[in-house]
């Protein structure tokens, strides 16, 4: 699982840094495939940094509308 899951942000990371393209142009598998990305991040970066802070993760639908972190700046790495 942990394989997976590393295998996962590497792949993450590698489209975020090669993300040149407008939100906008984005095909709907495209915003789903990076909205899930930045939602499985930010539950790993809460687990990770910030566990004893309370946090409501909104639901992926938020993440697909807007392509962003919603976790809180000071629990990310």
């Amino acid at each position: 699982m942990k394989r997976w899951l590393m295998g996962l942000i590497g792949v993450s990371t590698c489209l975020l840094l090669s993300a040149f393209v407008l939100a906008e142009d984005l095909s709907d598998v495209e915003r789903d495939a990076r909205a899930l990305e930045l939602y499985i991040q930010d539950k790993q970066d809460h687990k990770d940094y910030c566990p004893d802070v309370e946090w409501d993760q909104p639901a992926l639908d938020i993440y697909k509308s807007t392509l962003e972190s919603h976790l809180p700046e000071f629990c990310k790495s």
